[in-house]
């Protein structure tokens, strides 16, 4: 799902919601003068992992397995791949809580407010990757490798938010329009990493038992918020936004030892890497919110 799919859906939503909280008119507003208010309900979430990179480096020594004396050593990495990931969709529960107040003399309104969501249920995954790494030994004779990975998972999993807005009240409802920072907790995980080399013409595996890495980091980011609202009554009102946040571009760092003997020699060394890359979710909220 692309932002002009979810912005067709929200659109038509907010539009429907704000007519009817205008045109349901009483001789008195439905809509506090302020309030603090609290609300439960859930997202349609849509994100894109924008921007991957994957960079890995392998650091390599040989020794002969039978007596341990050492062969060679060697050293190969490469620039960063482009990882294309597939949209991530799911639904999220949510919560929120905010403070609105009217301008002095008009309808008009300022607020803000506070969300969470958990969109840790849906994961983008990118099956076989394969990293070209370029290398030489230590007495200066190149060679060529790859770095491949049964595939490269990105999920968010924590979405905070808070974001003042400015809007207007009617009979019986608001529509409003914000933005503000978000904080968003990334999960990054390589699953079963080989190292692999083109030594003499055959190639080989060098570090052995593939390894799995993980990072997990907390972002900034930026969101922008339509909405509208739609009073019960003074105290109940069904809050309907649609979202987009987009996440920093953030380094996530790896590392890992290896030792695989085999014959006639060993391999023993580490594995280096880091991922970069951002997220931008769309969502579609729909909360029943309690003012106080």
């Amino acid at each position: 799902m692309n932002k002009a799919f979810f912005l067709g859906m929200a659109l038509p939503l907010l539009t429907g919601l704000s007519a009817s909280a205008y045109s349901q008119s009483s001789s008195v507003s439905l809509v506090p003068n302020s309030g603090a208010y609290i609300g439960l309900g859930f997202g349609l979430n849509s994100t894109q992992f924008k921007g991957q990179m994957l960079e890995a480096t392998g650091i390599s020594n040989v020794t002969n397995t039978s007596t341990g004396a050492p062969v060679s050593s060697g050293t190969a990495g490469g620039p960063p791949v482009g990882i294309d990931m597939p949209t991530a969709n799911g639904i999220s529960p949510l919560v929120q809580g905010g403070y609105f107040q009217k301008l002095q003399g008009s309808d008009y309104l300022w607020g803000v407010k506070f969300s969470y969501g958990y969109l840790g249920g849906t994961t983008a995954t990118n099956d076989y990757i394969r990293v070209p790494q370029y290398g030489s030994y230590s007495n200066g004779t190149p060679f060529t490798g790859n770095a491949i990975a049964s595939s490269y998972q990105k999920t968010i999993h924590h979405q905070f938010s808070l974001i003042p807005y400015f809007g207007q009240s009617f009979e019986r409802g608001t529509v409003y329009a914000g933005i503000g920072p978000t904080l968003s907790q990334v999960d990054t995980k390589i699953n079963n990493l080989v190292g692999f080399a083109d030594l003499n013409g055959v190639r080989t595996d060098i570090s052995g038992t593939p390894q799995n890495f993980s990072a997990s980091q907390w972002v900034w980011g930026g969101a922008l918020v339509l909405g509208g609202t739609y009073y019960i009554d003074k105290s109940w009102f069904l809050d309907l936004s649609y979202t987009i946040n987009m996440t920093q571009n953030k380094t996530a760092s790896y590392y890992s030892t290896f030792n695989n003997p085999s014959s006639p020699n060993t391999y023993s060394g580490s594995l280096i890497g880091s991922s970069t890359g951002t997220a931008t979710t769309q969502s579609i909220m729909l909360t029943i919110n309690k003012v106080f």
